[in-house]
């Protein structure tokens, strides 16, 4: 039997369209009810086209120093994600150098 899980975005924007708050959901999140976010990436393959579509967004809210928190994050994630994918462990492991660099050149790594 298949399962389905729901996620939600609720972002709300001035008027501007710039965003204000983003707040997500989800159904097999383990929490309940809505959390609250300053920014967020999604990308979303689509097959037919074979390109990525991607949703990015953040609040004035959301710091520099967050931002460059979050990419550093993302990178390694992307870096998980794509070895468990792919099982190219060498690639992967290019990314989280190239993750390395980033942080380095931020200073976001303790000594």
């Amino acid at each position: 039997m298949s399962k389905k899980s729901k996620i939600t975005l609720h972002i709300e924007l001035d008027e501007n369209d710039v965003p204000q708050t983003i707040s997500w959901q989800a159904d097999d999140a383990g929490i309940d009810g809505k959390r609250d976010a300053d920014a967020m990436i999604l990308s979303l393959w689509d097959k037919d086209e074979k390109i990525t579509f991607g949703i990015d967004l953040w609040t004035n809210k959301m710091l520099v120093e967050n931002m460059n928190i979050l990419y550093h994050q993302t990178l390694l994630k992307m870096a998980d994600t794509y070895n468990k994918a792919t099982n190219n462990f060498e690639v992967s492991e290019m990314i989280r150098k190239f993750s390395d660099q980033f942080a380095e050149k931020l200073s976001l790594l303790q000594k």
